[in-house]
């Protein structure tokens, strides 16, 4: 089976009240840890490169290594830029094999980022490849993206309509109380997501495939097992994941999950240098940490995206 478009995968999942996990990728075992859990519980897939992992592994080696798990695993992927902040990066990655791509001009006007998206879905259409746009603002840091609160900003249900209709693009990623990277809440606090403005932008938008950003939420169990080596994680960041699967049984057909499969794999590789202070084989410490990743994914894939068993 060839890398696949996500259109055919957010169709489903509308339909179905489940949501796709798109994971970011940055080595080998990170791309084996997500692709053998989703194997094993029968899951579509997105596997995204973020412009870090562009520069840290190049396109070209993640884009095989992606390849080898559509051979390995026979489950239909696709493979996705993540938060593209131009037009030729995203025509770079369509000319190198991405079935998907985003154009983040969310930190232009209004105007201008329908102009930008316009082009990139121009060129992308045309060559049978599906693009994903942002409107609204996350706050947080993650990789190359950086919004502080104070420019932190909620979609606006009134533009939605006209901005999907003057680009064509074929997902959007909305601002509704999500946030990039991780330690984003202080403990105690009760972050919420703004359910009303998802429900008035899926009146406007009916069966129209919706996308969330910076939803990371580690669960308790990882949060223990990291703490008890060297960890120094809060016992609970990010939005609550009941918050994240009721967003899922809406019009949410896409989930980022990046800052939690980084926290399980560092936590992985601490416990294991802890336990063996000798140890200098990074295929022992690495094969830990694909371990714990995997697993992460899998608990993501049950218990907030509900997209096992839809392969």
């Amino acid at each position: 089976m060839p890398l696949v478009t996500s259109k055919e995968m957010f169709e489903r999942a509308y339909k179905g009240g489940y949501a796709i996990g798109a994971f970011n990728v940055n080595n080998m075992e990170t791309i084996q840890a997500i692709t053998e859990a989703a194997s094993e519980e029968k899951a579509p897939l997105i596997l995204q490169v973020s412009a870090g992992a562009r520069k840290y592994a190049n396109p070209v080696y993640l884009a095989k290594m992606v390849e080898a798990a559509v051979i390995n695993t026979g489950l239909p992927i696709c493979l996705h830029l993540d938060h593209g902040d131009s037009f030729e990066l995203c025509k770079e990655s369509i000319d190198g094999g991405f079935t998907s791509v985003m154009i983040d001009a969310s930190h232009h006007s209004f105007e201008e980022n329908i102009l930008i998206t316009r082009k990139v879905v121009e060129y992308a259409h045309a060559r049978g490849i599906v693009v994903e746009a942002e409107l609204g603002r996350l706050a947080g840091i993650e990789d190359a993206i950086k919004v502080s609160a104070a420019d932190a900003s909620y979609t606006r249900p009134d533009e939605v309509e006209e901005f999907v209709t003057k680009t064509g693009v074929d997902s959007l990623a909305i601002a509704i109380g999500t946030s990039h990277g991780a330690f984003k809440f202080k403990p105690g606090t009760n972050p919420q997501l703004r359910f009303d403005i998802l429900e008035e932008i899926e009146k406007r938008l009916p069966n129209f495939p919706i996308v969330l950003h910076g939803a990371s939420s580690v669960p308790a169990w990882a949060v223990q097992i990291i703490n008890s080596f060297g960890g120094a994680m809060p016992d609970a960041i990010g939005i609550p994941e009941d918050m994240l699967r009721k967003a899922a049984e809406m019009a949410v057909c896409k989930i980022n999950i990046d800052s939690d499969l980084r926290i399980a794999f560092t936590g992985a590789v601490r416990k294991h240098m802890a336990e063996n202070p000798g140890h200098f084989d990074p295929r022992q410490y690495l094969g830990d940490a694909r371990k714990m990743m995997k697993e992460m994914v899998r608990h993501k894939l049950i218990n907030v995206l509900g997209c096992n068993n839809k392969a």
